[in-house]
């Protein structure tokens, strides 16, 4: 069954000129029919260079947004409409806009995951990958950085010479990883390497061998000597890993590192999608693109 619908997926894409994004996250059988796959900033750029009309992308909302903000003149759908990210959505532009009033003189920097309508008040965009690079690059030394505040400590950790003001933001599902955690699996697998994402706790990221991106995890794991590993991020991860070097072994970290928002978008989501019957197609005022635009060309040139 599975197969069937795939098959379908592929002469429907080929039929309608469509170009298919799939996170890291989504499941094995739909990495299978998408056209890229990785991480979010990087997907939107692969669209943007597509000559395909109609892009889906299988991930959460802003990712969407993200793509839409890149190709304003292609049509671009979001494979599951209820698929939202908490961290994304926990702060918005009326709040930030409160928060700034309070910190003047701050640049305001925005990890990725942030919706569109945020991004137009903010100076520059970052991505887990980039974070670092690009706050050492801005000019000023007082940085406001949203939302997450444990990326932000692990950027803050590496420029002691800037300021940083965070606030009280993050991912829960990376959030649910503590150092119980990492004593517990450092125990069963004391020959392992830890890998985690920075957006974990900093008592998670102080104990790990590498911490950066979910890509950056996984070239780490791939040109990596070792053998073992514990992986502290989506527990997707550990699969993909696991088929992609099968001389390998690969832990997580915990049971509960799964991000359900990611896991809902199925490949009957991407069929409909591509029956023209389903999906939220993303549409966005031309005013709000080309300001969330700018914090992303801000990005561009400082990465």
């Amino acid at each position: 069954m599975i197969r069937e619908i795939q098959e379908e997926i592929i002469r429907l894409k080929k039929e309608k000129d469509i170009c298919i994004l799939a996170h890291c996250y989504q499941n094995p059988e739909i990495l299978e029919v998408a056209d890229f796959t990785g991480d979010s900033f990087a997907l939107s750029v692969e669209a943007a260079k597509t000559k395909a009309e109609i892009v889906i992308m299988c991930g959460v909302k802003f990712m969407a947004e993200t793509v839409k903000i890149l190709s304003p003149e292609k049509k671009v759908l979001l494979a599951n409409e209820d698929a939202g990210c908490p961290m994304a959505e926990m702060m918005d532009k009326e709040i930030i806009s409160q928060v700034k009033e309070s910190y003047p003189g701050y640049t305001v920097v925005a990890y990725i995951n942030t919706t569109s309508e945020l991004k137009t008040i903010c100076d520059v965009c970052v991505t887990s990958s980039s974070a670092v690079k690009i706050c050492n690059k801005i000019e000023n030394d007082k940085i406001l950085f949203i939302p997450d505040c444990n990326l932000g400590e692990w950027v803050a950790k590496q420029m002691p010479d800037k300021t940083f003001k965070l606030l009280s933001g993050g991912c829960p599902t990376h959030a649910r990883m503590s150092a119980k955690d990492v004593e517990r699996a450092k125990e069963r697998h004391r020959e392992a390497l830890l890998l985690v994402h920075p957006e974990c706790r900093p008592e998670v990221v102080e104990k790990a061998d590498y911490a950066g991106s979910t890509t950056g995890i996984m070239d780490f794991a791939k040109k990596s000597s070792a053998r073992e590993f514990i992986i502290g991020t989506e527990n997707s991860i550990v699969t993909h890993l696991q088929m992609a070097c099968p001389d390998k072994k690969f832990y997580p970290l915990s049971k509960d590192c799964v991000c359900h928002n990611m896991r809902i978008t199925t490949l009957s989501d991407i069929l409909n999608c591509c029956k023209g019957e389903g999906g939220l197609e993303i549409k966005m005022k031309e005013e709000t693109r080309l300001k969330a635009k700018k914090c992303i060309d801000e990005m561009i040139r400082l990465g």
